[in-house]
């Protein structure tokens, strides 16, 4: 696995809807662009020897670095895998949807969920926004949010961002009613 660079990107939301967050909240994202292993191959049939290749190992890289950056027990997490102009969204599926890639996370983090994710193809620049649920409950309300992320010069055609997100807690001043309020 070629790593070309990792991005970290730590975000502190110190007041929301005009009222001072206290604890402030922090989201945490770390991204590393990688070669797109099935690009150049036209179409691959069989994804799995790529994936065995490398999917463990980016998660092994990915897990560690974000829970890290956080700073704080995870409470909510989320990925992402942008492919280039010459991939297929499959490729970036095919590393981030296995148990080999999440269970880092899940590990690193003491999670149960699955993690959500977003999964798209675009150019160098693209805005992506990773969702982000509850880390054991994905029914929690105030988990549910999502950061907006951009790596200025990735992916390059041949490349795949794949990222996690992590927060230390839900939304800044949530309020809505739990889910059981409604059934």
């Amino acid at each position: 696995m070629n790593v070309r660079k990792i991005v970290t990107v730590v975000e502190e939301i110190l007041e929301e809807g005009g009222r001072p967050v206290s604890p402030s909240a922090r989201v945490a994202v770390v991204a590393a662009v990688i070669d797109n292993p099935w690009v150049g191959q036209g179409f691959v049939e069989d994804l799995a020897p790529g994936i065995e290749a490398h999917a463990s190992d980016i998660g092994a890289l990915l897990a560690p670095a974000v829970v890290d950056a956080l700073g704080d027990k995870v409470e909510a997490y989320g990925k992402a895998a942008i492919v280039g102009l010459d991939g297929e969204i499959e490729h970036g599926s095919a590393l981030i949807h296995t148990l080999k890639f999440g269970d880092h996370f899940r590990n690193a983090a003491h999670a149960t969920t699955l993690l959500p994710a977003v999964e798209k193809r675009g150019p160098a620049g693209v805005t992506f926004d990773i969702p982000l649920k509850h880390i054991t409950d994905a029914t929690i309300r105030s988990h549910h949010q999502t950061v907006e992320v951009r790596v200025a010069d990735a992916p390059h055609p041949g490349e795949i961002v794949i990222a996690l997100a992590a927060a230390a807690q839900g939304r800044p001043q949530q309020r809505l009613a739990s889910l059981s309020t409604e059934q």
